[in-house]
């Protein structure tokens, strides 16, 4: 079906039950054949719209290649994305939920280093006198090093995080980490402190559509209802 509209929502968590929300209100009921775990749904009495569950990530991805016309996910995704697929995205609205903010965290017991530019010279502390690089765990590895390089901290190696990234400095996998968080609580717990400065990009919830799709019948319809 050519005019088909495919809307990605996410398949779990917070982000996931706030967006359902958004439909609620709306009075768009969703339904599916196989109950809540399937990933794939309906729209009742609109024919033309596919909702389909994935990961938040994905979602950034399938809007950038267009597989998805429109889509709900977090700006930190979308910054973090290839140039290439932001260029193909065009937010329509920021929400008031899924709030977090992008950080720089080090340990507590590093009671010297308060700011990027004290980081910056244990960097170079950990090249003179231990020759290896200060490694920092992240999901967020283009976000993270942009910022990073701005700041003038050019020492360092990036890990990418496949799981819990606060945990890092506890394992030894890395030094020091860049993680997302909405209260800071999970760092504290894990005896890790923000930089002062450390902050790399604050961040929601947000509506997307693919360009690809802007001209797609019946798309600004939707857009509107759900952008209200």
């Amino acid at each position: 079906m050519s005019n088909l509209i495919k809307i990605g929502i996410p398949s779990k968590g917070r982000l996931r039950n706030d967006v359902l929300n958004i439909f609620r209100k709306m009075k768009l009921k969703l339904s599916s054949e196989k109950g809540k775990r399937d990933l794939v749904g309906y729209i009742s009495g609109k024919k033309n719209i596919k909702i389909i569950y994935l990961h938040a990530r994905e979602i950034i991805e399938s809007l950038g290649d267009g597989s998805l016309d429109i889509g709900f996910s977090g700006y930190d995704l979308l910054r973090e994305s290839e140039q290439n697929i932001q260029n193909k995205i065009k937010i329509v609205k920021k929400y008031e939920f899924g709030k977090a903010n992008l950080v720089i965290a080090i340990p507590d017991d590093w009671i010297d280093v308060q700011t990027i530019a004290d980081l910056e010279e244990i960097a170079f502390e950990f090249k003179d006198k231990k020759k290896k690089k200060l490694r920092v765990s992240t999901k967020y590895l283009n976000l993270t090093r942009d910022f990073l390089y701005s700041r003038g901290v050019t020492q360092f190696k990036l890990i990418k995080s496949l799981g819990s990234t606060e945990v890092a400095p506890f394992t030894g996998t890395s030094e020091i980490v860049s993680d997302i968080t909405s209260t800071g609580e999970t760092l504290k717990a894990n005896k890790l402190r923000i930089l002062k400065d450390g902050q790399i990009l604050k961040s929601q919830a947000c509506l997307m559509i693919s360009k690809l799709s802007s001209r797609k019948s019946g798309i600004k319809n939707i857009i509107n209802l759900l952008g209200k």
